[in-house]
């Protein structure tokens, strides 16, 4: 299976009420409900694929597991850009065991709650462009992925700029957020279910 190129950005939510309000104005319709992500970050004890700039991602949501390699990100001003092969796979804790048999262990956890939408299109055409809604234990982010004047127009719509855009990892993010606190990293997890905070 040849990867495809994914091109992506993050956009930090600043004020919920309004970017939905305006998501549903430019007539953006939901794929997937909003739904709960676990996800594990694979890798050797050396951090081999840290160290390489490539990721080995193992992520359950809705009852399904999906296996996703990143490469390591190619330089694109401002957007990510990367290499990336996903598969689903029927049970999530098997493959799990394979790796760890094979010397992975899990390097970091993360959670979040994702809303998939897409723009609205004429019957019969698939979405090329993507746009999830995440709610992290850090806030919240909308993720854009599509071609880069696709992400620039849309960003634009929505009340951001160029200089807004966030090439980061949620692991980076997090990592990030940890260090400017001073709280000991572990990791990226709800302290309690994210139906019960505000404005759920």
């Amino acid at each position: 299976m040849a990867p495809h190129t994914e091109i992506e950005i993050k956009l930090e939510v600043h004020d919920p009420t309004l970017l939905k309000r305006r998501l549903r104005q430019l007539g953006f319709r939901v794929l997937k409900a909003r739904h709960f992500e676990s996800n594990v970050l694979l890798d050797f004890r050396g951090a081999h694929l840290r160290k390489s700039r490539c990721l080995l991602r193992l992520r359950a949501a809705r009852g399904q597991g999906v296996l996703t390699f990143k490469g390591a990100p190619i330089r694109s001003g401002r957007y990510k850009v990367r290499p990336e092969i996903e598969t689903e796979v029927a049970d999530g804790d098997r493959m799990r065991q394979i790796f760890e048999h094979l010397g992975l262990r899990e390097a970091f956890r993360y959670e979040k709650y994702r809303t998939i939408l897409a723009p609205t299109l004429p019957a019969g055409s698939k979405p090329k462009a993507e746009l999830v809604y995440d709610e992290t234990p850090i806030g919240d982010y909308i993720e854009l992925e599509g071609p880069k004047r696709w992400i620039d127009r849309v960003a634009k719509q929505l009340g951001y700029n160029r200089n807004d855009y966030i090439s980061r990892s949620y692991a980076a993010l997090y990592l990030s957020r940890c260090r400017e606190r001073r709280i000991k990293p572990g990791n990226m997890v709800f302290d309690r279910p994210a139906k019960t905070r505000a404005g759920s």
